[in-house]
Order: C-alpha cells, then structure tokens, then sequence
C-alpha cells in the first residue's frame, strides 16, 4: 500500500465516522474474558496478554527511518488543513463517544471494548508511522499530537490516555528504533488490528526521579534481562509490546519488551484517577528485552515528549471544566439571580480561562520547537510545571464553582478533578 492509498484509507475513516451515530451504539460492557486471572487477586499474580507473534525483521528498509524536522515555522499557531479536519473529527469523537463512555467506565474501572473498537476506525496510528511502512509520517509531528491529545482530554482525561498509549510506543519506534525494531514492528501499527502497546516508567518509591531507577538492566547474551517494578502502567495487562524504562551501566535506558514474556507479572494498582485506564504494577523478573535504537536515543526528550502529552491531556479536560462550570453557573439560580452574577464566582472563572490559555501556549511553543527539531527541554519543563500546578487548581476551583453537587459523582466534575491530579505524578505512559 503506497502513502497516497494509506491517506486515502486515513481519510476514508475519518469521513465514516463523521457520518456514523455512534452514541446509539453505547452501553457494552466490556467483554468479561478481558479479566483473566491466575491465583488471587493479591500479589503479582494477575495474568498479562498472551504473546504476539511479531514477525522477524522484514527487509523493507534501506536504512531506519527518521523524520525530518517540520518546515513549518517555530510557534506557528495557524493550522493545516488536515489538522483542522483532524481536530474537527477528533472533537465529534470527543463529544460524542468519549464523553458519555467516561462515568460508566470510571465506576467499573475498566476500558470499554466499543470506544477502542471506534477509536481504531480513526487511525490515529497512522500519523506515528513512517510512510515506508505502511503509515502517514512524512515529517515530525508533535505539534499535531498535543492537538490530538488535547482535544481527546476534552472528551475525556482516562480514555484519552488510554487511546493514545499505543500511538506513543509507535512514536517512539519511529523517532528511536533501529532498521530492525522499525521493520518488525512499526508495520503492525498501519493494521486494521494494531497491537495494544504501553510505556512503563514510573516506579512506586517516594519522590520518584525518572533520571534514578530502581529497576535494572543487565546484559545477557545478545540481549539484556530486566528486574524490577513499574507502576501506574496503564492498560498493562492487555499490553502486547512495552516500552520500559530501566538503568542501564549506570545510566537510564528504554527497551523493549513484548507482551506474554517469562517473567512479567502483574498487581492491582488502583489509584484516586485514571481507573479506567486500568493501572497496573508490573513486575519484571528476568524478562528478555531488546534495548531500544542505537547511539541516537535521547532518553530526556523521551520524558519531554511524554511530558506534553500529559500536559495537553490536561489542558483538554481543564476545558471541559471551564464550559461545564459557566454552564452551571449561568444556570444555578441562588437568591433570584445567576450565580455567575457574583464577582467571587466570576473571578474564579475568569482565573481558569486565563491560566488555560497560559498552559495551552507553553505547550504549544514546547511542541514546536520540538517539532522543528530545535532544544525545547526548557519549555517543556515550564508547561509540566505550570500545567501540573494550574490543572489541578482548576479542577478543585471548578468542584467549588459547583459546591456540594462538585462533590458528587452525579456531575462529572468530582472525576475531572481526580483524573488532573494526574499531571503532577505521570513521568510516562505517552509519546509524542
């Protein structure tokens, strides 16, 4: 399949989407044979994905591939026609699939079957793989995946994330991966059945430092061994290909590790967010892995990268607050007029808006400079810093703007403020 049937296909998704009445489909529980266990449900004892039959090195590539910086100019805010039609598709999918799947899923803390089965006809894994193997990427794009994320945030933070773990790995693959790693698997990615793939990073030890882990790598053979622990690795037990952080000679390292392997095993890891991401530890005892790329691997851009991930994550689902807490306020009648009418309310509001917009232009400046290919590690540190500050402020100021119904579970805002404190603890998970 050559680049211009691949877009066509691309396309193709986007326009049966558009014309589809997906809320009617809605209401699918997850299959229950998505929750296998062995033994317990105490210790490590969960059961992962069954292994995935990668296929060897397929010989398609001449050399690994790399994408060229953009052409376009640094903090460029006007946007493409295709992106526009992407944030237009991304935006109905939002609105209508993520945002009404997002309660029930949070309540049973499992990822519905039907979102990802949508999800997969908008071939968001297309833009992370090379046009030589079968994808769309003709240049760097993250100012394009911060928009994804972003507008996936506004359906819905968890789901969003979710969805966009497999596009990560594929982007890491495609930005680090050697000729080999790229021909055996980033083709499986421009599949009508991708492989569901997951980054690991984070680890459950106070005051985690992404740059000091815990867990080892060590040379076995031609290859390496690993052993440790991860947590809050999301989708873990389904994952079929992992991307996991470990030290390596002293030094932080990320490698490769495929689903079913001996040695990976898995405990509940429930946190006060994300639970339909359904978080795991992972424990890794002797499993084989593969370390990833060659010479060229930059392990901070790695966390930067996934840093503005999460960041535009966040900045989707703080929208969301914004428009539902004017909403309400506008609505909430107290003493025979609106309650937007008081200043203390309109200026929290206005507060939220104006940190919004300074969260969104970091991000944004953050993702161009990557994009072009330039030093953006600065920048990326300033939006997790702001993002992981002010989104958490936002989701407690919009719990207020609501009082007492904030603090249930019949409004959405109780889980938009969990899900935002997210920001402050991920060092992972996603790539852009």
């Amino acid at each position: 399949m050559n680049a211009n049937q691949v877009q066509g296909l691309g396309l193709n998704m986007l326009n049966r989407f558009a014309q589809s009445d997906w809320p009617d489909r809605l209401g699918v529980r997850k299959p229950i044979e998505k929750l296998l266990y062995t033994g317990t449900r105490t210790g490590f004892q969960l059961a992962g994905a069954a292994a995935r039959q990668f296929g060897k090195s397929s010989g398609r590539l001449d050399q690994k591939q790399r994408l060229p910086a953009a052409t376009k100019g640094i903090f460029d805010l006007s946007l493409t026609e295709e992106q526009q039609m992407m944030r237009d598709t991304l935006q109905r999918f939002a609105r209508d699939v993520l945002r009404p799947a997002a309660a029930h899923a949070d309540h049973e803390a499992l990822f519905p079957a039907d979102v990802r089965a949508q999800a997969l006809e908008l071939g968001l894994n297309f833009y992370a793989v090379p046009e030589a193997l079968g994808g769309m990427a003709a240049e760097q794009s993250v100012v394009t995946n911060v928009l994804m994320a972003e507008d996936l945030g506004y359906g819905d933070f968890t789901l969003g994330a979710a969805l966009l773990a497999p596009m990560g790995v594929a982007n890491a693959l495609t930005r680090w991966g050697s000729k080999a790693q790229q021909e055996k698997y980033l083709p499986t990615f421009a599949e009508e059945s991708p492989p569901l793939a997951t980054l690991a990073v984070s680890e459950a030890r106070p005051a985690f430092n992404p740059n000091e882990l815990a867990t080892r790598a060590m040379r076995q053979g031609d290859g390496f061994v690993l052993n440790g622990e991860k947590s809050l690795v999301l989708l873990a037990r389904e994952a079929e290909l992992l991307l996991v952080a470990a030290e390596l000679d002293g030094k932080p390292a990320v490698f490769i590790v495929e689903g079913g392997s001996t040695g990976l095993s898995f405990q509940e890891d429930p946190g006060m967010g994300l639970r339909a991401a359904e978080t795991l530890k992972m424990r890794l005892e002797n499993v084989r892995a593969e370390k990833l790329g060659d010479d060229d691997f930059d392990y901070q851009a790695f966390l930067d990268l996934g840093a503005l991930m999460w960041c535009a994550l966040a900045v989707g689902t703080c929208q969301s607050v914004l428009d539902y807490a004017i909403q309400y306020a506008n609505d909430r009648i107290a003493f025979g007029e609106p309650i937007s009418h008081r200043q203390s309310v309109a200026f929290m509001i206005a507060d939220m808006a104006i940190e919004i917009d300074a969260m969104r232009l970091l991000i944004w400046n953050a993702a161009s400079l990557a994009e072009a290919g330039k030093p953006f590690h600065r920048e990326a540190y300033l939006a997790r810093l702001l993002t992981a500050e002010k989104s958490m402020k936002i989701g407690s100021d919009g719990v207020q703007v609501l009082g007492g119904h904030g603090f249930t579970k019949e409004f959405p805002m109780e889980r938009w403020y969990r899900d935002l404190r997210a920001v402050a603890v991920m060092h992972s998970g996603l790539h852009a």
